[in-house]
C-alpha cells in the first residue's frame, strides 16, 4: 500500500488539499487583490518569492481556478491590458485567509520539506510583517526526533544514509540559526 501523500493545506478542516502553488498563490492574494500575471511576476526567478518557489504562468491561471471553486478565492471587477485580454482581479476570502493562517503556522513533516514548502511559508510571512519565530520554533520541535535519529549514521553508513546524516545536521543548524536570528 502506497503512503498517503503529506498534508499541505487546511484539509483537516474539510478543505480541499491545495498544492504549494496554491498556497504560494493565495499567500500572495492575502497582500493584495491581483490579477494573474500579477502573481505570475512575483512567482519568477530572482524575485523575492520566486528564489524559493517559481512557478509557470498556466500553473498560476490553474491555482486561481482551483482556488475560487474552492471559495478560498474570489473573482471580481477586470481591468483593461494593453498586451491581451481584460485582467481579472482576484481577491482572498475570509475562509482562504483562514485556510492561509492554519498552513503558515504548521511546520513541514519531512526534513526534505525545508528547502521549499518552510522557505516558502518564511517567505511569504516576510512580506506580511509576520514574525516566523513561532512557526521555527515549533519547526524545530516538530523535526526533533528525526533530526536526532539521523545525527550520527551508522558504523558503515552508505551514500543515501550519509547524505541524510548531512542534511539532517545542516538543517538542526539552520533552524538553530534561524530561531537565533529572530529571536
Amino acid at each position: 500500500m502506497a503512503p498517503s501523500p503529506p498534508e499541505t493545506s487546511a484539509d483537516r478542516n474539510d478543505q480541499p488539499r491545495l498544492s504549494r502553488t496554491e498556497l504560494a498563490v493565495l499567500g500572495l492574494l492575502a497582500e493584495r487583490p491581483a490579477h494573474g500575471f500579477a502573481i505570475f511576476k512575483e512567482l519568477k526567478p530572482g524575485t523575492e518569492v520566486g528564489r524559493v518557489f517559481t512557478v509557470r504562468r498556466p500553473l498560476v491561471y490553474r491555482a486561481l481556478d482551483r482556488l475560487v471553486g474552492a471559495g478560498l478565492a474570489k473573482s471580481g471587477h477586470t481591468e483593461p491590458s494593453v498586451a491581451g485580454p481584460q485582467r481579472v482581479i482576484h481577491t482572498i476570502t475570509p475562509t482562504g485567509r483562514a485556510c492561509l493562517a492554519e498552513w503558515l503556522h504548521r511546520p513541514v513533516e519531512h526534513v526534505r520539506d525545508i528547502r521549499i514548502e518552510f522557505l516558502l511559508k518564511l517567505a511569504l510571512m516576510e512580506r506580511a510583517g509576520t514574525s516566523p519565530l513561532a512557526l521555527i520554533r515549533s519547526q524545530r520541535i516538530a523535526l526533533d526526533d528525526t533530526l536526532n535519529a539521523l545525527d550520527t549514521p551508522s558504523g558503515d553508513p552508505d551514500d543515501v544514509e550519509l547524505w541524510r546524516h548531512h542534511n539532517a545536521a545542516a538543517t538542526a543548524a539552520y533552524l538553530k540559526d534561524l530561531e537565533a536570528r529572530y529571536r
